[in-house]
């Protein structure tokens, strides 16, 4: 196969010309890439100075975060303790997951643990919360959203930690409610946690797979969101670009 001159010299300017449109292509899918990413919400979201503040402050609460929930329960515990350290945490939202009806329920805990900070550490649960507003993939690996009340039982890494559950009313939940609660040593009010999303003894936890599950679970809730939006600004920039050479 005999290959002419002018072939030879046609090559760089096709290496060139497929280059180009590569590097065109490549520009054009990363816009597309940046687009879609900038549709998705924060999925941990924590404002420092909040956090700081209910920590410090007359309600000495901890706000659960995705990067310190394990390491804010567990700190109270100590090495080798065989009683476990109470925690409460409540697990509220606002206008996205709770429509706005857990104000009440914020109220009636924040009240408690203020009343509760004025009593000895022997006596009283830990305070915490968590807002899956904020937070929606730690309430995805807890498998629990608004308005809901947790009380576990912390032990050194490596034991079995038990979690109590109960549903709020989101109308009628006072402060009353919590003191009564707390009263009843028999947690008759409360439920045991005991499915496959538990974030310590379930299977999801126990195979390290908790976080990778609640992103996917998070991923499906969000899509009929910004996936519509994104074809939206496709279909848009195109309309566009055709009405162009016409003007």
């Amino acid at each position: 196969m005999r290959v002419s001159a002018s072939t030879l010299l046609a090559l760089p300017l096709f290496a060139a010309s497929a280059h180009a449109q590569f590097e065109q292509s490549q520009d054009q899918f990363q816009t597309y890439l940046d687009k879609l990413v900038s549709y998705l919400p924060n999925t941990n979201r924590v404002d420092a100075a909040d956090a700081a503040e209910a920590k410090t402050g007359e309600k000495k609460m901890s706000i659960l975060t995705l990067d310190n929930w394990q390491q804010t329960l567990y700190e109270p515990v100590a090495p080798g303790a065989t009683q476990p350290e109470e925690w409460w945490v409540l697990i509220t939202g606002r206008n996205k997951t709770c429509f706005g009806r857990c104000d009440g329920v914020d109220a009636a805990y924040n009240k408690t643990a203020i009343e509760f900070a004025t009593l000895p550490e022997s006596e009283v649960p830990h305070m915490a919360y968590v807002n899956c507003d904020d937070q929606p993939i730690l309430c995805n690996i807890f498998s629990v959203g608004p308005a809901s009340l947790w009380a576990i039982d912390m032990l050194p890494p490596g034991n079995e930690i038990n979690i109590w559950g109960k549903r709020l009313n989101t109308t009628t939940t006072t402060m009353q409610d919590f003191l009564d609660i707390h009263a009843d040593k028999e947690r008759s009010e409360l439920r045991p946690v005991t499915h496959i999303f538990h974030p310590f003894n379930g299977w999801f936890a126990e195979n390290g797979v908790s976080v990778p599950v609640a992103y996917i679970l998070w991923f499906f809730t969000v899509i009929p969101n910004w996936s519509v939006m994104l074809l939206v600004s496709f279909a848009s920039r195109r309309m566009m670009n055709r009405r162009m050479p016409g003007q």
